[in-house]
């Protein structure tokens, strides 16, 4: 299945807004949460066809790093952990303009665990696809103009943001963090092709 969904990732042509550019504002509203272990693995990750290559230790790290990053930012007074598995992914290669031009991809497996209850707060893995940023012209490809280790950097940088995402949907239906009463409730932002190819029913049944 994850190779059906990397086939198909390689010719699609999707928009998607930088994710990092946010990092120097006040994180969304996520209560009381607080990242307390980050652990990312990628001993499973099949690598998608017309990919470059990565080891399980760039593809984890790169991951691991984004995750604290984005995720280092929240002080609250309750521990939570990461356990995500990097599932497959996609570091597009040139391709030939007009007629081939691939697309980078990242598929992890996110679970979310509460260091207080003792256990899972998402009973099945959330699965996150992400695509890579384009720029002003995304028909060329980033095979062209950027290298496999910042080719993973980005997609690392949309992973985390959309899992940010996945979470403040999660505390907006779920609760799952008890909230901050002085701060807003926390909008989801939904504007952009990434948003949607997240969306893990959707691409876990391709």
């Amino acid at each position: 299945m994850i190779r059906w969904v990397l086939g198909l990732i390689v010719l699609v042509t999707l928009s998607a807004c930088a994710s990092n550019r946010d990092l120097d504002e006040a994180p969304v509203p996520l209560g009381d949460f607080r990242l307390e272990h980050n652990i990312v693995i990628a001993d499973k990750a099949q690598r998608g066809p017309l990919s470059r290559p990565a080891t399980e230790q760039q593809l984890a790290a790169a991951v691991k790093d984004a995750m604290s990053e984005r995720f280092g930012r929240y002080s609250g007074d309750s521990r939570y952990h990461f356990g995500i598995s990097v599932e497959g992914y996609v570091l597009a290669q040139p391709g030939i303009p007009l007629v081939l031009a691939p697309k980078s991809a990242l598929i992890l497996n996110v679970t979310v665990w509460d260091d207080a209850a003792g256990g899972k707060l998402n009973d099945e893995p959330e699965q996150i696809t992400v695509l890579e940023t384009f720029g002003t012209a995304p028909i060329i490809g980033t095979g062209y103009t950027k290298t496999a280790e910042e080719q993973l950097k980005e997609l690392s940088q949309n992973a985390a943001k959309a899992v940010e995402r996945y979470l403040v949907r999660q505390q907006n239906q779920e609760g799952w963090f008890t909230p901050d009463e002085n701060a807003p409730e926390a909008d989801v932002p939904d504007t952009d092709e990434t948003a949607r190819i997240e969306n893990t029913d959707t691409a876990a049944d391709i």
